[in-house]
C-alpha cells in the first residue's frame, strides 16, 4: 500500500495566519490518522518579500500548537534548478514554449479582446507556433521571452475528484497557456509547487479553496511530467462577519497564531478552535484529545460551505471569537493540574510572579492554588492578573467592587482591621475559625455577614467574584490576609 505523503507549504511573508494553521493542522491530522508523514517545506522563492523572521515565526507557530512534521523544513529556492529542468523538458518535449510577446502587446491584446466582448481573453497564442527559426531569430536579437505552457488543444471536460467539494470540471478551451517561467528565468509557482510535489511523491493535498484557480493548470502539468495525480481536498475559505476572507492585511493581529500565544490561551484549544473552523464530527462534540482527535477526522466531514471567524472589533466582551475563548475555558477547567502548572508557571515567570520555592516546598500550595481560581479565567493570562493577588502584595483592585463593597461604607476602614485583629489572635487559621470570626463580628456590629464578606474579598483579592471566600482566606495565608485587612484604610480618599 503507497505511504500517504502530505505537505504543508508556507510561504514566509509574514507570521503565520489562523488560515495557514488551520491547513497545517488539517494535512497533520490525516497524515497521523492515515500512519503517513507531513512534509514541511517552506516556499521562499518570493524573494523580495520573503524573511528569515517570518520562516522563524512560521516555525514557532506550528511548534508551539503541537504540530510537529516528518520531513523538513525543505527550502524551495533550494531546488531552483530542478524547477528549470522541468521546464526545460517541457520545451524539449514541444509541451511549453517560448513567448516574446511584451506586456505592452499583451495589454493591449486583452482590452480590444474585453472590447469585444470575447468569451475568452487570456492569451491568443500568439508565439505558440512560431518556428524554430523565428524562435532562434527572436533569441538572437535579444528579445526577452517568457516560457508558456502548451495547453492541450484537446475537445472536452478536464475534471477532478474533489474530496471535499465533489466533482470539479473546467473544457479544455477555457485554459489559456499559462507562464511557467518569467523572462528574468525565475519559474513561477504553478510549476515549482507541482515539481516539489513530484519530488516529494506527495499523496494527497488539503489546501484553501483559494488554490482551486491552480488546480487545473497544476493537473495538466502533472501529466505533462509524466507523474501521477494527487488526491485534492479544497477546503472553502474562513470568513469574518461581513463575509470578507479573513487576511492579515484586512484584520492584524487577530488573526496571527503568535496574538493567541501571548493572549494565554492553551495550544491544544486553540488547536481544537480552528479544527471546528471548517469540520464537524458529525455528531454535538466540540471538545477533543489528540488521540479523540485523530481518531474522528475524515476528509469527508470538511464543511462544502465557508466558515465564520465571529470576531466583533471592538467588542468590549470578546477579544476574539467566542468559540475559542468558551474552548479554551473548558480546558482550563479541567486540565490535569500536573499538565497546566507548567504553563501557568511560565506566565507567571514572564510576569515577574513566579518564585522558586512554588517547584518545591510550596509545590502542594501551587496546584491547590491555580485549582482553586481557575474555574473563573478565561486564558492562561488571568493568573497574572485577575490572580495576582495570591502570587503577589502588588495587585489591582478593580473599581467597581471597591466603590461598591468598601468605599460605599466608611465604617470598614475600622470594622476589617478589627476582623484583621481576630484572625490574627485564632489559635488555628481554619476554614471553620475564619468563618465564625467574620460573622460574629458581623453580629457584633449588627451588619449582614455579607458586608464583611464582600469587603474582605475586595481587599484580599482586587475582585468582585471568585471563589468561596473562606478558601481563599486558606489559599492566601494568615500573614497576608492580615496585613491586608489592617491596611484597608488607604483605599479611602486622604480626609481634609
Amino acid at each position: 500500500m503507497t505511504e500517504t505523503r502530505l505537505r504543508f507549504p508556507p510561504s514566509p511573508t509574514g507570521y503565520l495566519h489562523i488560515g495557514g494553521a488551520r491547513t497545517a493542522l488539517y494535512n497533520w491530522l490525516y497524515a497521523r490518522k492515515t500512519g503517513g508523514k507531513l512534509i514541511l517545506r517552506i516556499e521562499d522563492t518570493d524573494t523580495e518579500r520573503s524573511s528569515q523572521g517570518s520562516i522563524q515565526g512560521i516555525l514557532d507557530g506550528l511548534e508551539w500548537l503541537g504540530i510537529d512534521w516528518d520531513e523538513g523544513p525543505y527550502f524551495q529556492t533550494e531546488f531552483s534548478n530542478e524547477h528549470l529542468a522541468a521546464a526545460e523538458q517541457l520545451l524539449a518535449n514541444g509541451k511549453a514554449y517560448k513567448c516574446f510577446c511584451t506586456q505592452e502587446e499583451l495589454k493591449d491584446k486583452r482590452e480590444a479582446a474585453m472590447a469585444a466582448k470575447q468569451e475568452q481573453i487570456g492569451y491568443d497564442g500568439t508565439c505558440r507556433n512560431l518556428s524554430p527559426e523565428q524562435v532562434t531569430e527572436n533569441e538572437a536579437a535579444g528579445l526577452p521571452y517568457v516560457i508558456r505552457f502548451k495547453v492541450p488543444e484537446r475537445e472536452g471536460i478536464l475534471a477532478y475528484d474533489d474530496k471535499v467539494l465533489g466533482r470539479i470540471e473546467r473544457r479544455y478551451n477555457e485554459v489559456e497557456d499559462f507562464v511557467i517561467v518569467r523572462s528574468n528565468h525565475k519559474p513561477l509557482y504553478l510549476l515549482c509547487n507541482v515539481v516539489d510535489d513530484i519530488r516529494d511523491r506527495i499523496t494527497h493535498i488539503i489546501r484553501g479553496q483559494d488554490h482551486m484557480t491552480n488546480t487545473t493548470r497544476q493537473i495538466l502539468l502533472y501529466e505533462a511530467l509524466d507523474a501521477p495525480l494527487p488526491v485534492f481536498a479544497h477546503m472553502p475559505l474562513t470568513l469574518d462577519l461581513k463575509k470578507a476572507k479573513i487576511s492579515k492585511r484586512s484584520h492584524g493581529e487577530i488573526v496571527a497564531v503568535h496574538f493567541y500565544r501571548e493572549h494565554g490561551f492553551i495550544p491544544w484549544a486553540f488547536c481544537n478552535f480552528l479544527v471546528l473552523l471548517g469540520w464537524s464530527p458529525g455528531d454535538d462534540r466540540e471538545i477533543f484529545s489528540r488521540e479523540e482527535l485523530i481518531e474522528a477526522f475524515t476528509l469527508e466531514r470538511i464543511n462544502r460551505s465557508s466558515s465564520i471567524f465571529n470576531y466583533r472589533p471592538n467588542d468590549p466582551k470578546f477579544f476574539t471569537d467566542p468559540k475559542a475563548i468558551s474552548i479554551n475555558e473548558q480546558y482550563l477547567r479541567s486540565m490535569d493540574l500536573t499538565e497546566l502548572a507548567p504553563m501557568v508557571q511560565a506566565v507567571l515567570e514572564r510576569e515577574g510572579l513566579w518564585q522558586e520555592t512554588y517547584q518545591d516546598k510550596l509545590h502542594e500550595w501551587f496546584l491547590e492554588t491555580i485549582g482553586l481560581i481557575r474555574d473563573r479565567f478565561h486564558t492562561l493570562n488571568d493568573f497574572a492578573t485577575l490572580g495576582r493577588a495570591y502570587f503577589s502584595d502588588e495587585f489591582t483592585i478593580e473599581e467597581k467592587p471597591l466603590n461598591k463593597n468598601v468605599l460605599k461604607q466608611p465604617e470598614l476602614k475600622e470594622w476589617l482591621p478589627m476582623l484583621a485583629e481576630r484572625y490574627h489572635a485564632l489559635p488555628a487559621f481554619t476554614l471553620e475559625s475564619t468563618e465564625t470570626a467574620a460573622r460574629e463580628l458581623a453580629e457584633e456590629l449588627d451588619v449582614k455577614p455579607g458586608v464583611i464578606i464582600n469587603a474582605m474579598r475586595t481587599v484580599v483579592t482586587g475582585q468582585l467574584a471568585g471563589p468561596s471566600m473562606f478558601d481563599i482566606l486558606i489559599t492566601i495565608g494568615r500573614d497576608k490576609v492580615v496585613r491586608r485587612l489592617r491596611t484597608v484604610s488607604k483605599l479611602y480618599p486622604a480626609e481634609n
